[in-house]
């Protein structure tokens, strides 16, 4: 029984070592194959990003590094966030113009509906498009760009522009449509550009004030 004990704890001892050697290859091709791909990976990132970003601030109004401008934003009842989320500065000649906002509709009917707002520093809208959302397709999923051009209607807006009564879909006596059997959706999204717009109103003196060509950080004290 010994001899054989012996011969099966070396083909044991083999077996564990070839697993092991072919762990450590393996690994060794995940680390190296991460490494030359993460670069790549991220250049898309941040080129698909950016061109979000391109679709609702034209691009004549920053000559910075709009990537490069993101600042965090704390949690805030007007923008529907309750997790911090991301502000970009945009500036020309080293003035900021314009900034671009992510905010959050709460009251989709499906759940959360994810925005990026840009807005000059005149409190005009340049443009919104939805991010992420789960409306119904093929029923409130117009709201989505690339399905509809509704979306479109807000660039060119303000608080008064509209009249704060009329910021409503035209069912509730508005000026934004919607489409037949799906008004809790546009109603979800039209609130929430107006709040993004009121945020912006009462953050505006903080942002047109900038310090070295510097815009002041989105997590300062709120303004009363």
């Amino acid at each position: 029984m010994k001899p054989m004990t012996r011969i099966a704890g070396r083909n044991a001892l083999r077996t564990g070592a070839i697993l092991f050697v072919f762990a450590l290859v393996a690994t060794a091709l995940l680390v190296f194959t991460f490494a030359r791909t993460q670069p790549t990976i991220e250049r898309s990132q941040q080129a698909e990003k950016l061109a979000l970003l391109s679709q609702v601030l034209p691009h004549a109004l920053y000559d910075n590094d709009l990537l490069a401008s993101k600042q965090g934003v704390p949690p805030d009842d007007l923008l529907g966030t309750r997790q911090p989320s991301s502000m970009w500065v945009a500036r020309r000649d080293g003035i900021v113009s314009a900034v671009i906002l992510e905010a959050v509709a709460p009251n989709g009917y499906s759940g959360d509906i994810h925005l990026v707002i840009g807005i000059d520093m005149k409190g005009t809208v340049t443009g919104v498009r939805v991010t992420a959302h789960r409306e119904t397709p093929g029923l409130g999923d117009y709201i989505d760009h690339a399905k509809s051009p509704w979306i479109e209607r807000f660039a060119g807006k303000s608080l008064h522009l509209p009249e704060a009564k009329y910021w409503k879909v035209a069912k509730d006596g508005g000026r934004f449509d919607s489409r037949a059997g799906a008004t809790i959706t546009p109603r979800a999204v039209v609130k929430a550009v107006r709040d993004a717009l009121e945020y912006f109103a009462r953050h505006r003196a903080t942002y047109a004030a900038p310090i070295l060509g510097q815009a002041p950080s989105a997590t300062e004290e709120k303004q009363p």
